[in-house]
């Protein structure tokens, strides 16, 4: 029985093939790429697949994606039907997430962008703010990790919602959920955190349309996927005021390419995809703690919902 590995550098291959070996040394770890056998597959652990990948092994049993979301898988034309994906969760990148959100936050509520340029400029330059209670953050996608980020924004005491698809209920959290709600959701929100999963309803969620809809001068940060953005409805609302400000961790192609108009713009701040970054060595334990539950009883507690997209 084979494992294949994939992620699009083959020096991270490398290291998760040989973290997952040494955490599973009865079976075969490989790169997908030095497979000779495609039969002896029966899992694959996987980070953007090229289209065609997976469909070579006739016996794939499971497809494990290395990080919560699984769009990225789901963007194969030739993905083998019927194949359960299993996502990467855990709560070393729940704490993760939780520390980007906060620290992004806060930096937004208190302007450290503007008090930045001050120092720069040898401004002697006090920014006052409201209190935490006083500033509406909105969290849109209450799974996991949004949850979870939430909870968080909550505990340092600002007025926080959470929107998503199905209804929820957390503590301290104005929850909203479907496309009937979302307009009250947005409305007044200073500060919106989008951890969607990525599916054809939420693809170009964060669009004009939307900027419209929160405050005048609101912070927008994305962490979830780069394909939620309209990159120039937000360069446009940057431009024109309706958005003061954004941090965005994720893009439609990565690494964002040298010349794309994000990295110059003076109200973005941008980060290289490490929101919730994963380790092989954190990673690997829960790969292979799924991987053998998997095998062992057919199901996991990280199963995906493919139908969903999530």
């Amino acid at each position: 029985m084979t494992i294949a590995v994939y992620l699009p550098l083959k020096d991270k291959t490398d290291w998760w093939v040989e973290m997952l070996q040494s955490l599973l040394p009865g079976w075969t770890i490989a790169a997908l790429d030095t497979i000779e056998d495609p039969a002896s597959v029966r899992y694959a652990v996987v980070w953007r697949p090229r289209s065609g990948d997976l469909a070579r092994f006739p016996n794939l049993e499971a497809i494990v994606s290395i990080g919560a979301g699984i769009d990225h898988v789901l963007a194969d034309g030739d993905l083998p039907q019927g194949v359960p994906v299993i996502r990467t969760v855990g709560a070393d990148l729940t704490q993760r997430m939780r520390e980007y959100v906060a620290l992004h936050v806060l930096r937004h509520h208190r302007d450290m962008p503007r008090q930045l340029q001050a120092q720069a400029e040898r401004d002697w330059h006090a920014i006052v703010v409201p209190v935490a209670p006083r500033r509406i953050v909105g969290v849109m996608g209450l799974g996991n990790l949004g949850e979870a980020a939430a909870r968080t924004l909550a505990g340092l005491g600002f007025t926080t919602r959470g929107w998503s698809r199905s209804s929820k209920t957390i503590d301290d959290v104005e929850t909203f959920a479907g496309s009937d709600q979302l307009d009250r959701f947005l409305s007044d929100c200073e500060i919106l955190v989008n951890l969607l999963p990525l599916t054809d309803q939420t693809r170009g969620i964060l669009n004009a349309g939307l900027f419209s809809k929160l405050a005048m001068g609101a912070c927008v940060i994305n962490c979830a996927r780069g394909p939620h953005l309209v990159d120039e409805d937000l360069l446009a609302a940057l431009d024109s005021g309706r958005i003061k400000q954004a941090t965005l961790d994720v893009f439609h192609q990565e690494p964002l390419p040298a010349d794309h108009p994000f990295w110059d713009h003076p109200a973005i701040t941008i980060t290289p995809h490490v929101a919730s970054q994963i380790d092989a060595v954190t990673g690997g334990r829960l790969i292979a703690a799924n991987l053998k539950a998997f095998d062992e009883t057919g199901t996991c507690a990280d199963l995906a919902d493919t139908t969903r997209g999530y």
